[in-house]
């Protein structure tokens, strides 16, 4: 690969950041704005400029990061994965249109003062030239940048300094009558006039030093440019009569003609006329990119990264944005489209500064020359900034925010998910917090096992299966030397009265009761049997447990009809009720189990599982099998779940393999006891058993369900779902 010079020093970044600021935000939103915040239009632009740090620090971190990548989406698709970049391209893609479009719908007005013709066909012709442009590769010259933003800044500076004289402080009066809601609001739709600040990062790689000319180059042409802004617009407010200007669609042309006469206007029409078609140009050409750029990451049909043979440019990309950008200007009124455009722009900031956040938490090789300050408060601040200005900005601009987001999460779904397998470092990230806290929650597990566990029995055993019953009790308490509680309950219709008659103890209770002494010394452990009688057997378990303040239930369970669900068991009721964990065992019997397995469906391990497998393993002095789906994963998802089950495999006393298994039933022998997660409950996992996602499992099931107390809230369930 060819390296490309690093030539660029601090004045030519500064002169690319600069120029791609200077243009529609100066020439045009001053008087939009100033109809929504009167004189306090001029604290909206030092604002905007403020609100804009956080982004122009986290566009410099990655730029100097990554120099050879450039393109806001190339870092908010590797940061957070293909949806935000999704979002984040066309997102971009709109701003750019739409700023592209408010520089044409803008700059026609300051032309039309030299010549009698109509607005839109003018603007509508202007943008059929410039597509076309770009669609036969005549590309703008590095020189006329330079030239354009020399004449710009001559032609403003002189503004300034001429009209700074004639200033009337009576001007000024009212400045905060539009509140703060008006501020907010202005604020928001003067934030595009900064959306070229980062636009350095498109060639960071001839960047020299960009460790630290990049940052520099940024973050002092923001100063610089928003002294700017403030200035003319405090000048321009100052020169004017109240309300004059407002909704001007010439406010500087306006306020030049009152102070430096006929010459000073010519001026300021040519700097208009030549900023503004520049920012135009290099609307469409950036803008353009952006479905090029998506469509070579497969995120856009491959039609749009076609190149032509002709003319060596993305037609098919450049048509596109073309036609976008004709729609605009010939249907969408210039204030909604300046509302449009800094909405999106303020989305994409938003997603730049989690990006940030992405590939510092993420595990992805990132060495940035320059890490910004105040971490992750920064990038929060801009997040939440960002958001709060849009919420102010008016419903258009918020459902237009919302539009593009929704319409972007449904081509994702639709087109992008099924063609791309790839993850941003933000996945790895959360994914690897949220194993760290499944680990933290299964530590705190282990550590408390349960000190008394209740058998509740509802109906007549083989001995054998009573046995596997109790002998899976004794396990689970051993460690602490705790206590089994066995106890027979008995159902009689609520007719028949609760009196000593079906009290009394029958020769079967004291047949139970010998039974269970025996299995009590047998195991060495602490077994105490009881009886109850009662008119509901489910509420008797659950008063029961409550009274007794059992640490955990171990009863039998059986696979349900849909019948039985629909009715309803006394074993579910008692699970949803409970007031302590619950275990409900497939008994195909428990004698001595060499191989215990705990199955996962690729979600952590469930805390309440782990301990049970381990307490299992450690009595029976067998080993621990993890089981997992075999699937299709990242090699960076693969890496972070082998961590997480190494670090699982350290903290459990029994000797621990993992094993990936097929669900057609592709794995090592049966074992003897496999433990698992329960389902979550519900009306959907009342009508249908939700399938396993490993086979059955041929051998006794042990399936915990924790208490609620002790359960994963939704949002983190949702993660485990979404990142494992």
């Amino acid at each position: 690969m060819k390296e490309l010079e690093r030539d660029l020093g601090l004045l030519s970044v500064l002169a690319i950041s600069i120029g791609a600021m200077i243009g529609s935000g100066i020439f045009i939103l001053p008087a939009l704005a100033l109809e929504i915040a009167g004189p306090a239009v001029i604290l909206a632009y030092a604002l905007a400029g403020l609100l804009v740090v956080p982004a122009a620090l986290s566009k410099s971190e990655m730029a100097t990061a990554m120099p050879e990548a450039g393109g806001t989406y190339i870092y908010i698709e590797r940061g957070m994965g293909p949806l935000l970049g999704t979002i984040a391209g066309a997102g971009t893609w709109f701003s750019l249109s739409f700023k592209g479009a408010l520089a044409l719908v803008g700059g026609v007005p300051y032309l039309l003062l030299l010549f009698d013709l109509p607005l839109k066909p003018v603007a509508l012709g202007l943008a059929a030239v410039l597509i076309l442009i770009n669609v036969v590769g005549a590309k703008q010259t590095g020189r006329l940048q330079v030239a354009i933003v020399v004449v710009m800044l001559a032609a403003l500076g002189w503004f300034a300094a001429g009209s700074a004289p004639s200033v009337q402080s009576a001007n000024y009066a009212g400045f905060f009558d539009a509140g703060v809601g008006g501020l907010l609001a202005a604020t928001g739709l003067v934030f595009v006039s900064y959306a070229g600040v980062t636009k350095v990062a498109s060639v960071a790689e001839e960047v020299e030093d960009p460790g630290r000319n990049i940052p520099l180059g940024i973050l002092g042409s923001l100063a610089f440019t928003t002294l700017l802004y403030v200035a003319i617009v405090v000048v321009l407010v100052g020169v004017t009569d109240p309300g004059s200007v407002a909704g001007s669609l010439t406010p500087v042309a306006v306020a030049a003609e009152q102070t430096l006469g006929g010459a000073g206007v010519v001026v300021v029409i040519l700097a208009a006329i030549l900023a503004l078609i520049s920012t135009a140009n290099a609307g469409i050409l950036s803008s353009s990119r952006y479905p090029f750029a998506m469509s070579r990451d497969k995120l856009a049909p491959p039609s749009l990264s076609a190149v032509s043979d002709r003319f060596g440019t993305p037609v098919s990309s450049i048509t596109l944005t073309g036609a976008v950008l004709l729609v605009l200007i010939a249907f969408v009124p210039i204030l909604d489209i300046a509302k449009l455009a800094s909405a999106f722009q303020i989305l994409v900031f938003a997603l730049i500064n989690l990006a940030v956040v992405a590939f510092r938490e993420g595990t992805a090789e990132y060495d940035p020359e320059f890490t910004a300050p105040l971490y992750p408060w920064m990038q929060l601040f801009g997040v939440v900034t960002g958001g709060l200005l849009l919420t102010q900005m008016g419903t258009l601009a918020l459902v237009g925010a919302v539009v593009i987001t929704v319409a972007s999460v449904g081509w994702y779904l639709i087109y992008v998910r099924p063609r791309v397998s790839r993850e941003g470092v933000a996945t790895d990230a959360v994914r690897r917090r949220v194993g760290r806290e499944a680990l933290t929650d299964t530590a705190s597990a282990v550590d408390e096992t349960p000190r008394e566990v209740l058998v509740p029995l509802t109906k007549d055993l083989e001995e054998s299966r009573e046995r596997s019953l109790i002998a899976i009790a004794a396990d689970l308490v051993r460690p602490d030397d705790g206590r089994v509680v066995a106890v027979r309950f008995q159902e009689i219709p609520d007719q028949a009265p609760l009196t000593g008659e079906v009290t009394a103890q029958t020769a079967a209770d004291v047949s139970f009761e010998s039974r269970i002494e025996a299995l009590g010394a047998e195991l060495d452990i602490d077994v105490e049997a009881d009886e109850i009688v009662s008119h509901d057997t489910k509420h008797a378990i659950v008063n029961f447990a409550d009274n007794r303040g059992v640490d955990s239930i171990v009863a039998e369970h059986e696979p349900l009809r849909l019948r039985s669900r629909l009715l309803g068991d006394p074993i579910d009721w008692v699970v949803r009720h409970a007031p302590c964990d619950v275990l409900l065992v497939d008994n195909l019997g428990y004698d001595a189990p060499a191989q215990v397995v705990l199955s996962g469906d690729g979600a952590p391990y469930a805390p309440l599982a782990v301990t049970v497998a381990e307490a299992v393993a450690v009595a029976n002095g067998s080993d621990v099998s993890l089981w997992y789906p075999a699937s299709e994963r990242t090699d960076r998802n693969e890496r972070a779940i082998d961590d997480y089950r190494a670090d699982l495999s350290a903290m459990l006393d029994a000797p621990v393999s993992a094993e990936p298994v097929r669900p057609d039933g592709g794995r090592s022998p049966a074992p003897d006891v496999v433990v698992r997660r329960g389902t979550d409950g519900g009306l959907r996992s009342a009508l249908f058993d939700r399938g396993p996602a490993l086979p059955t499992p041929g051998c006794t099931a042990i399936t915990v369900y924790p208490h609620e107390s002790r359960q994963p809230g939704l949002a983190r369930r949702l993660l485990e779902r979404l990142t494992f």
